[in-house]
């Protein structure tokens, strides 16, 4: 294959961000402590078993949490809920009080479900796998629940807030 030369990454990023992402938070257990971090780079990967990955920054608190604990949940947030990714997607929040001021409920591996979100599925880790500077950690899903369906997605477009309807 004939060397390609590397893209301009600033570009890339512009680029990038027309990609349509509905925004999501991934929750996982560390010790006595929430960890609430806001992603967009997750998959539905299979139906067959039902298996889903996301992407956290590899050198990240987050990647490391929930890969020590081996199992997180992923929350899709609703449209309404543009703050929760604010509050979740601040980087090096620290882990105490995270959570403060939501009623969460837990998942069966003790990860917490946030209140008012379209759906939620928890998911066991099973492989991690490097990819450029995030690590994918992919899984079988092994519950779920079904929230506010009637509430649209909350969805990021050109680096801010979309509306869907």
């Amino acid at each position: 294959m004939n060397p390609v030369d590397p893209v301009d990454q600033d570009e890339y990023r512009r680029l990038s961000d027309l990609l349509a992402v509905g925004l999501a938070v991934v929750t996982a257990r560390q010790g006595s402590y929430d960890l609430a971090v806001t992603v967009d780079s997750y998959l539905d990967v299979s139906y067959d078993p039902p298996t889903m990955l996301i992407a956290l920054y590899g050198m990240s608190r987050a990647a490391e949490t929930v890969e020590e604990a081996g199992h997180f949940c992923l929350h899709l947030l609703a449209e309404d809920q543009h703050e929760l990714a604010d509050r979740f997607g601040t980087p090096a929040a620290p882990l105490q009080g995270m959570l403060s001021g939501l009623e969460v409920t837990r998942t069966g591996d003790g990860d917490a479900i946030l209140p008012g979100v379209l759906a939620h599925f928890a998911i066991r880790v099973e492989q991690g796998v490097d990819a450029a500077t995030h690590r994918l950690l992919i899984g079988p899903v092994v519950e779920m629940g079904e929230g506010r369906l009637e509430a649209g997605p909350a969805v990021r477009f050109a680096a801010d807030r979309a509306d869907l309807r």
